[in-house]
């Protein structure tokens, strides 16, 4: 079956996930981190590209992001690129570093948005590589401590994730860490980490319980959303592509061009 294409426009929301090859690492220690977060931001200041979460494992990486016209593929793609070649001179290797596609899930804002910031912010607890929900404003490698102030930077849209909390900063952090702390015992969150009717209904009992009320809804595995998100969201991808059949089918031959003039 063939891949389908990715959902993208600008200011499109969309939760990145990328892995290492056959599950490999893709840091082998805080070099390789820094590079990979120093690229990472400075890409995002150049193509524009706005990021509200982020957190780095071993062998993957979680990213919360808003696309700008630069395109997610066009970011993406120098970004990873761009760490293969580092990460392969360095350490001596050849080869794949990630697997060929990286997951992105386009997500509705209003139901996802904080869920999301949580759940990417969460993954070292969860991993155990830290015991609390204190300990995760010293795992340098989120942009968590960002949130709550440890640290800053230039590229991480802070400001904008906290006014969700409220409109001064040290109440908005104080929110923030409380809203962390509440989802620590949440778990895994399979829910969150795809798209697909299941995932944005919250698990198959709610499908089925909107199916015996005779409830229609629509899914796609691209998009993380409700049913009327998703349908917006496939017209328009279905419109651009017919436009960019309509423009190539205008274009002119070039041997029948040439001719005609000559």
């Amino acid at each position: 079956m063939p891949r389908q294409a990715r959902l993208d426009a600008p200011g499109t929301l969309h939760h990145i996930i990328l892995r290492g090859i056959e599950k490999c690492d893709i840091f082998n220690d805080e070099m390789d981190k820094n590079n990979f977060i120093e690229r990472m931001g400075r890409l995002a200041m150049e193509t524009k590209t706005v990021i509200y979460a982020w957190t780095l494992m071993t062998n993957h990486v979680h990213i919360l992001l808003r696309s700008s016209d630069y395109g997610l593929s066009r970011y993406m793609r120098r970004l990873l690129t761009g760490y293969a070649i580092y990460f392969n001179r360095r350490h001596n290797r050849h080869g794949h570093l990630f697997q060929n596609r990286y997951k992105s899930i386009v997500c509705e804002e209003e139901p996802y948005f904080l869920e999301l910031v949580r759940y990417i912010h969460l993954n070292p607890l969860r991993a155990k590589i830290v015991g609390s929900t204190k300990a995760l404003e010293d795992y340098a490698w989120s942009g968590h401590r960002i949130l709550t102030g440890k640290v800053n930077n230039d590229w991480q849209d802070r400001d904008y994730v906290l006014g969700y909390f409220y409109s001064k900063e040290k109440e908005a952090i104080s929110l923030y860490r409380k809203f962390v702390e509440d989802g620590a015992a949440k778990g895994n969150r399979p829910e969150l980490v795809g798209g697909g009717l299941i995932r944005s209904m919250g698990g198959w009992s709610s499908v089925k319980a909107s199916r015996k009320d005779g409830i229609g809804a629509v899914g796609d595995e691209r998009i993380l959303g409700n049913s009327d998100f998703v349908e917006i969201l496939l017209k328009e991808a279905e419109e651009k592509v017919k436009q960019q059949f309509v423009q190539k089918k205008e274009m002119p031959n070039v041997e029948e061009f040439i001719k005609e003039k000559c």
